[in-house]
């Protein structure tokens, strides 16, 4: 998709605070209402089992099992989620446990200010001495956020006074003439965590911390060069990359380091940390209006999802460094597409839309979110995939937990805060991003007014928005129109001509009245989708889409295997509602290939093709039904010759 440079775009567009959405959605609550009473308690009940929470009473002894470098991320993510919980819905139980576990926090940090378990207990000595692999600034980060989010949801300053004070040191230690002054963060996170941070408190050298670890990244000479000279042994993951001596320039791109990021052109490495550093960018480049910066998002936006993207919505191609791989490298089956990718993508969709006032951007984000993120995790809430791969051939399937837990609390903080996502708020201007039933309160130059979405979205593409005001207000009201549908438009009965959609909405700037009803069809309907010549694995092959939705085959719904389904072009597709998924099953007449009678390895006649009905079903919901063959791409014939 064409972007447009942040310098021509004036003010950027903010989201709504949590507490002024009300989600009361067939599709979203249900999975919401899951987060809440059974995914938090149950990652809660992870963390006490696995060490997380008892490692902050610092009584680790040598000789017993080590507190984990990621651990306070983990703590701090299931913080964050259950905090956007209570800032729509109070829970004193749920509370009393985030309380519980911020006074675990403030017990561990330290007098000045310092707060990581694995380097206070295990090596106290090496704080700050292996920025590259210790994860000390990400599992910051993550602390931070989880501050803003408490502070936010409560109104307590019990935990947002502790990171503040964490990050007053690191502003210290990363200051001039500091002890790691041009130093950076390994795993880019704590530096958007710090722009929210700014925002919370105003205080600007927060903003500044975050602009100087991004703008110190990729500067020669390399700062994890003079790390690593100074530490004398290869940190904390040489273990894992024994090969990283001998592949320099490969290592500098898994954690985006190789270059000053204002050039960086393409998105190279580990894929989580790569989009959480371009959410960084993003925010900075807004604050400071530096439109290089600004370019370097725009550049790295195309190469992202013009070459790197899944039809998932899941970016990371890649095992073995966890992230991207070269430009059209998307195999299917062997897709590492990590949960914490998609979500990382999600956020930094959100802030690219909501910086060049552009709902083209919402589009990847919706695809991403209810496909790549959702398939996250199961449809109970207690377990999770950490990578997604678009084909298995039944051996896949989610877990209790990880040994690293990132991705089951940071699918939860994403669904609790979905009403960040739902909607922005610009200059005298109320903006749908996404179809949720429910209500949004905007505080417009003309005072509040509200707006209610009624829709059956995704399942159906009908949405009403019906808009509530004390009394007429001129504003405008832009609704975002997918660019995958045929939309049509009607206000208070009558047509809408929709010729008009700029930049991803349909702005409507008029005197609204109280009860003025915007009713938006999208007419949703099953389609294919082909995938780029140049991506191997899919050649031959369709994809099915619904709306927003992305379907595979799974084979609980197929008595024969199904990568040897072929489905003709001219095969017509049928919805079917369905329950199970809040969405629609689709249905089509195919074909399916047999081996020959005997067995043989290569016959030398071809194989029969016999019928057999097609079901195919949202991607997010597969492997809720017992372990099972799937696929996404499926064999096509009727091709153009």
């Amino acid at each position: 998709m064409a972007s447009q440079a942040i310098a021509r775009t004036g003010r950027p567009l903010s989201p709504l605070p949590l507490a002024a959405v009300v989600i009361d959605d067939h599709f979203w609550s249900p999975k919401r209402d899951v987060v809440r009473s059974r995914t938090l308690p149950q990652q809660e009940e992870q963390m006490r089992k696995g060490g997380q929470f008892e490692a902050l009473k610092l009584a680790w002894k040598a000789g017993e099992p080590e507190p984990h470098i990621f651990w306070e991320s983990d703590v701090a993510k299931w913080i964050e989620a259950a905090s956007h919980c209570l800032a729509t819905s109070p829970d004193p139980e749920l509370e009393a446990a985030v309380d519980e576990a911020i006074e675990l926090l403030d017990g561990a940090q330290q007098e000045d200010g310092y707060l990581n378990v694995y380097f206070t207990v295990v090596r106290p000595g090496d704080r700050f001495t292996d920025l590259r692999d210790g994860h000390e600034l990400y599992c910051a980060g993550h602390l931070i956020e989880a501050g803003v989010a408490h502070y936010q949801a409560t109104g307590k300053t019990s935990l947002l006074g502790i990171v503040r004070r964490y990050a007053d040191l690191i502003a210290t230690t990363f200051s001039p003439g500091g002890p790691c002054e041009g130093g950076y963060d390994g795993h880019p996170e704590i530096e958007l965590a710090l722009v929210k941070l700014y925002r919370a408190t105003g205080e600007r050298r927060y903003l500044e911390l975050s602009h100087q670890l991004i703008t110190n990244r990729g500067r020669q000479p390399f700062y994890f060069d003079i790390e690593l000279e100074r530490r004398g042994n290869e940190g904390y993951f040489a273990g894992f990359f024994p090969q990283r001596p001998e592949q320099v320039q490969r290592f500098r791109e898994y954690n985006q380091s190789h270059k000053p990021v204002a050039i960086q052109d393409k998105a190279v490495g580990h894929s989580v940390r790569a989009v959480y550093m371009y959410s960084a960018l993003t925010d900075l480049a807004a604050e400071y209006g530096d439109t290089e910066l600004a370019k370097a998002c725009d550049v790295l936006w195309e190469n992202l999802t013009n070459k790197k993207l899944y039809i998932t919505g899941g970016i990371g191609s890649n095992h073995s460094i966890e992230g991207f791989g070269p430009d059209y490298d998307l195999p299917n089956e062997d897709a590492y597409a990590e949960t914490c990718a998609a979500i990382g993508l999600v956020q930094w969709a959100q802030r690219m839309a909501n910086t060049r006032h552009d709902g083209r951007y919402i589009d990847v984000l919706e695809r991403a979110l209810y496909n790549g993120v959702l398939s996250g995790a199961s449809a109970d809430g207690t377990r999770y995939f950490y990578g997604n791969p678009l084909a298995s051939s039944g051996n896949v399937h989610r877990q209790e937990w990880f040994g690293v837990a990132c991705c089951p609390p940071n699918l939860a903080r994403l669904l609790s805060e979905l009403g960040r996502y739902a909607y922005s708020l610009g200059s005298n201007e109320a903006l749908i991003n996404l179809f949720i039933a429910g209500t949004a309160r905007f505080t417009l130059d003309v005072g509040d007014i509200t707006l209610r979405q009624i829709t059956d979205y995704p399942r159906h593409g009908k949405t009403e928005i019906i808009v509530s005001t004390p009394q007429a207000a001129e504003f405008t009201l832009s609704v975002r129109i997918p660019s995958w549908s045929k939309p049509t438009v009607t206000l208070n009965g009558l047509p809408l001509d929709i010729t008009g959609v700029r930049n991803g909405y349909l702005s409507l700037t008029r005197t609204w009245d109280d009860g003025d009803t915007v009713s938006l069809d999208l007419n949703l309907a099953p389609r294919r989708t082909w995938a780029n010549p140049n991506i191997a694995s899919t050649t031959g092959k369709v994809a099915l889409a619904w709306g927003p939705l992305v379907y595979c085959l799974e084979g609980v719904d197929h008595n024969v295997p199904v990568r040897s389904i072929t489905l003709p072009r001219s095969s017509e597709l049928r919805a079917v509602a369905d329950d199970r998924t809040g969405a629609v099953t689709l249905h089509a007449a195919a074909t399916a290939l047999s081996p020959s009678h005997d067995g043989e390895l290569y016959p030398t006649s071809p194989p029969d093709a016999k019928p057999v009905a097609l079901t195919a079903v949202p991607y997010f919901s597969w492997a809720n039904r017992g372990q099972a063959d799937m696929t996404v791409w499926i064999h096509e014939t009727g091709l153009h010759t």
